[in-house]
């Protein structure tokens, strides 16, 4: 049992922190927002990726007999919404640092949504989550509990995984003190989304 709890927890975390859309705009969400909005975020980002799991989990013998039919369209649409996240992160506002710091409520429950909705459009977390689910939940003889382990292990990898990367961001902003250096950050992250929505299409 531990070995495969083990398992179970490298998989996830490396899935979890290795580069995304989801830890491209967390690294963002660390440097322009408050700790709470950046916060938010991760867990917005966590929660939904275990819903995934669970979705995926429950539904796995179906959705991979459907996955070929519906993986061109899905991955179309998903695309579509991270090119337009990186064409709003390219031209986002580069007011006064201290501005961006104070995020009232409508920001902290957006954050914490686009965190659920980036995360729940995002293939690569169907796919490494149909990935877990056949290595560590279907070949159990008790399929049940072994999916709410993975749900569980996943949230905790999600959650330090993509929280470094917000820690990163949330490490660079005393660099990004000017204008010019936040909208050349703000850029080369909308780079880093549109690269990684080409290696999804790919």
């Amino acid at each position: 049992m531990s070995s495969s709890l083990l398992a179970m927890g490298v998989f996830t975390l490396v899935g979890a922190i290795t580069p995304g859309p989801v830890n491209v705009l967390a690294l963002r969400h660390g440097a322009a927002r408050s700790r709470l909005s950046s916060g938010l975020y991760v867990l917005g980002a966590s929660t939904s990726y275990a819903a995934v799991v669970w979705t995926m989990g429950r539904g796995a013998q179906w959705l991979t007999q459907a996955l070929p039919q519906l993986s061109a369209a899905a991955q179309w649409l998903c695309a579509a919404y991270l090119l337009w996240l990186a064409w709003r992160l390219a031209n986002a506002p580069v007011g006064e640092a201290q501005a961006q710091d104070r995020s009232g409520a409508g920001h902290q429950l957006a954050a914490l949504l686009q965190g659920a909705a980036v995360q729940t459009l995002n293939p690569k977390a169907w796919l490494v989550a149909l990935a877990g689910v056949g290595l560590f939940v279907l070949p159990q003889a008790d399929a049940a509990q072994a999916l709410l382990r993975f749900c569980a292990i996943s949230l905790m990898a999600c959650l330090i995984g993509v929280g470094c990367w917000a820690l990163m961001g949330r490490l660079l902003s005393g660099w990004l003190r000017t204008p010019q250096r936040r909208r050349l950050f703000h850029r080369l992250l909308a780079l880093l989304l549109v690269a990684s929505v080409a290696a999804m299409l790919a």
